[in-house]
């Protein structure tokens, strides 16, 4: 494995399939073009489509020949969501790379098109349900991996699950982040086990880009929002370096599944393999989310 791993070091992509979420701007639209700059096909997956076309604009002015596919896809709707999956299947022959990256940060209090807290609705249960309809399709392409986005935030996160929507206690922006994030990877590690028994050919891990300066952004309006931010902006890195651990969770040979990819420093560093918390690495939690997620989304990919 390469010491200081770099979009040089990415294997050629010529033939692959990838999904990104979110692929619009900050790490999504960096994740983007590495691939897209390997090779790869890739649909970009986003809310907004004016926001989508002009990035897939910024992609070809540094890979040309870029093969791209810009398509709506909205996961604060799990009707979006389905409409779009069911798109995709029937037009494509494989999918190499869905790349669970889009997310929202420290939002102030709402609901998705469906009722659920929207951190915890986009971040977790939007990509749950894209994830879900699009595992037949994964697990029929030899090599396939599902790469979800986590943040260090999930350290601190805490699985609220007699109240995962905060409609019983007082909502907090940060916490519910917090949760939105260790949902990842406990839906990571619950899906690689579903994977794993089932003896499909695709794999699923995680990564998470330290303290990177994106247009995620802390969205809220809290005095803890708008203190954060000049702070953020100077320890940060830049957007291209903190999509390294995704892209090398994506596409390096070897990578095992439930492998987690970081910043070598936790904030900043190169792309290294790392160990999550030990709340991540709860299998009971895990499994309890994974079927939580099942009955809120009525949706059951393995059964």
């Amino acid at each position: 494995m390469a010491a200081h791993w770099t979009t040089k070091d990415i294997p050629d992509q010529t033939g692959r399939v990838a999904i990104v979420t979110g692929a619009n701007a900050g790490l999504g639209l960096e994740i983007t073009k590495g691939l897209a700059g390997a090779g790869a096909t890739v649909i970009m997956a986003c809310r907004n489509l004016d926001k989508a076309e002009a990035a897939a604009g910024l992609v070809r002015a540094v890979v040309p020949n870029a093969s791209l596919d810009v398509r709506k896809l909205d996961l604060a709707s799990l009707a979006s969501v389905a409409t779009f999956a069911e798109e995709f299947a029937a037009g494509a022959t494989r999918l190499d790379i869905l790349g669970n990256n889009a997310g929202l940060m420290a939002l102030d209090q709402s609901k998705t098109e469906d009722g659920f807290e929207t951190q915890f609705g986009v971040n977790h249960l939007g990509h749950f349900a894209l994830t879900a309809h699009l595992v037949p399709i994964l697990r029929a392409t030899e090599g396939s991996r599902v790469v979800s986005m986590s943040s260090m935030g999930h350290r601190p996160g805490r699985m609220h699950f007699d109240d995962l929507m905060f409609d019983h206690h007082r909502y907090q922006r940060w916490g519910a982040y917090f949760q939105s994030k260790l949902s990842n990877l406990l839906f990571s590690a619950a899906l690689q086990k579903r994977f794993a028994t089932s003896g499909a050919p695709t794999i699923a891990v995680t990564a998470h880009p330290g303290a990177s300066h994106t247009d995620l952004g802390a969205e809220g309006t809290g005095m803890l929002n708008r203190m954060l931010e000049p702070f953020g902006k100077l320890f940060s890195q830049s957007a291209a370096i903190g999509a390294l651990p995704f892209l090398r969770a994506a596409t390096e040979p070897g990578v095992k599944g439930g492998w987690y990819y970081g910043p070598r420093y936790l904030v900043r560093g190169h792309a290294v393999a790392e160990t999550p918390s030990r709340k991540a690495r709860n299998s009971a939690d895990a499994e309890l989310l994974w079927n939580v997620s099942e009955s809120l989304t009525d949706l059951h990919p393995f059964a």
